[in-house]
């Protein structure tokens, strides 16, 4: 089970406690009333879905109930940092460390198998 840390209650939560509210850090452009309906329908509908790391927007519905932010890799869906919401985007370069980008294991590599040798009586 994947566990998320709610940056206001401060403690690590099963995920069945929040919901993705989506993309976070979207400028609606004032006033909505000038807008295009294509311009609206791209703000409202299309979001953007890299391959890496993403900024979202999460809520913490079982516990204190706030939105807050967070960086999570859609690859290995792990959590780089949560924030609160309001704050500003944290730099990507400061949280992907050289240790962080090494993968936990190191590679398998396989050993030559050993020969079989025949014994003769």
């Amino acid at each position: 089970m994947l566990l998320i840390k709610c940056p206001y209650c401060e403690e690590e939560r099963p995920e069945l406690e929040f919901r993705n509210a989506g993309e976070a850090h979207l400028v609606r452009a004032n006033p909505i009333i000038e807008q295009s309906d294509d311009d609206f329908a791209g703000f409202l509908y299309f979001r953007q879905n890299p391959k890496g790391l993403q900024f979202e927007r999460w809520r913490h519905i079982h516990g204190c109930g706030r939105f807050f932010n967070a960086v999570r890799d859609s690859v290995s869906d792990k959590f780089l940092t949560v924030y609160k919401a309001g704050e500003p985007r944290p730099d990507v370069s400061t949280l992907l460390s050289p240790a962080a980008a090494e993968p936990a294991e190191p590679p398998v590599t396989k050993r030559p198998r050993a020969k079989k040798v025949e014994v003769s009586q």
